[in-house]
């Protein structure tokens, strides 16, 4: 059924999308599509609804946060009784849901972490994180990978190297960039097989040439999402924290879309058995709501301390976020929905691999849980990106009512994020699979 917005649509309303275009500032970068042309009304579960009152399939989990879908009733009434009792302070003072929240985090993230800051945001956190690595090694040098996103603010933005680049002036010194491990488009082979190690070696050579002496951390997303969903094979991020001890230099690992049980682990690194040296989380961590938390070592935050480590913020140690998260954190742990993220995500990836093998133009199938990529390409054999082809496939997606997000990015194809709530039922994601493969039939 095609579902476009028609002139009777709700969606169409005139003076909705006059006052859009004369009051919003658009934020999405370049190009005439700035918004999705629905108005949307309410969410419940895995769906959105727009003004039609029409249900949207939601696979990217608003902005790859509600991991517990939207509308969670026992979210909703801990806001609720929360906003009624205590919702913000000053940030030097401290109420019960930080200190509890504080101490829930370092009982369930690995190895030594115990010391943290709860913040609002993915870029804010990881702009805190970096200011810690700084200060506690008195170093200023930051490498990420090219393909990363960490945020739009500061230093989360001078590490992010997927967009946002052209057109705002020079980055903070100090700025390094490597190659990411892509394996479906590898760049170092041997025997005809992948070897990540020598690009990684290759990779610090070349840091090693430009540094001048001064590094003080690397961050990483163990899954690079808006980089293409890359997944850091298994062992590099054990390779990766060695390079980073050999240096002196901090690991701080990105966890906001893969943390909180998103993998199919609480925390993505688990995998590897590596524990950071700074962990950030945000998105999951909030379930929607805006909460971030930098997560370190006592001994790193008690060096920061006295070397005056300042992030003073309107919303840091806010208690209504705060009371948020601990529930969060309560409801992924007893409902194990980590195991559900592992399960699901196998049953939907069995599904995607099940299109790939009727489409020419899935050329991967890649990721972890319920965070999995799907790269569109002209055909598998060439891998030659398909910019228009990904773009009429995700607009008759959400014709067909399942909202699917693609990024395009130089050097591989377009590339759909799928991260639906680990919430998500059997039955929603089989038809998810089965709107996917008709807007696949109808496009290509």
């Amino acid at each position: 059924m095609d579902v476009t917005p028609t002139e009777t649509s709700k969606n169409t309303e005139p003076l909705f999308w006059q006052q859009a275009r004369r009051h919003l500032v658009r934020y999405g970068g370049a190009g005439d599509k700035q918004f999705v042309p629905l108005i949307v009304e309410r969410a419940q579960g895995s769906f959105v609804y727009d003004a039609d009152g029409r249900p949207i399939l939601d696979f990217t989990s608003g902005q790859m946060s509600a991991i517990l879908g939207h509308a969670h009733p026992e979210i909703c009434e801990v806001v609720a009784g929360q906003m009624g009792t205590l919702d913000h302070l000053l940030s030097a003072m401290l109420s019960r849901p930080v200190v509890a929240l504080a101490k829930r985090l370092a009982e369930v993230t690995p190895g030594a972490l115990q010391c943290s800051l709860l913040l609002s945001t993915g870029g804010e956190s990881n702009d805190a994180a970096i200011r810690m690595a700084k200060v506690a090694t008195g170093k200023y040098e930051v490498v990420g990978f090219a393909q990363s996103w960490h945020g739009m603010t500061g230093a989360a933005a001078a590490a992010t190297y997927s967009a946002g680049r052209r057109g705002h002036g020079p980055s903070a010194v100090g700025s390094l960039a490597i190659p990411a491990p892509q394996a479906y488009r590898p760049q170092f082979e041997r025997g005809g097989v992948y070897d990540w190690q020598a690009e990684l070696d290759y990779a610090f050579a070349l840091v090693d040439r430009q540094s001048s002496g001064s590094l003080a951390a690397f961050i990483a997303e163990p899954i690079l999402s808006s980089g293409g969903v890359i997944d850091l094979p298994p062992g590099y991020l054990v390779a990766l924290k060695r390079k980073c001890e050999e240096r002196g230099m901090l690991l701080i690992l990105d966890e906001a879309q893969t943390g909180v049980g998103r993998t199919g682990l609480m925390f993505a690194c688990e995998r590897d058995g590596v524990v950071p040296d700074i962990l950030t989380l945000s998105k999951t961590l909030g379930a929607g709501l805006p909460l971030a938390a930098v997560v370190t070592t006592a001994d790193i935050e008690e060096q920061c301390h006295r070397n005056g480590f300042l992030f003073y913020t309107t919303h840091v140690s806010d208690p209504l976020p705060a009371a948020v998260g601990l529930k969060v954190l309560e409801i992924v742990e007893r409902d194990r929905l980590a195991d559900r993220a592992a399960a699901a995500g196998a049953h939907l990836e069995a599904g995607l691999r099940a299109l790939q093998q009727r489409f020419d133009c899935i050329g991967d199938v890649r990721g972890r849980g319920l965070l999995l990529g799907m790269e569109i390409v002209k055909d598998r054999q060439g891998k030659e990106s398909a910019p228009e082809l990904g773009v009429r496939i995700t607009r008759r997606c959400l014709e067909l009512g399942l909202s699917m997000q693609i990024v395009q990015l130089p050097g591989m194809g377009g590339v759909f994020r799928i991260a639906p709530p680990l919430t998500v039922s059997d039955s929603e994601i089989d038809l998810a699979l089965d709107l996917l493969g008709q807007a696949i039939e109808s496009s290509v």
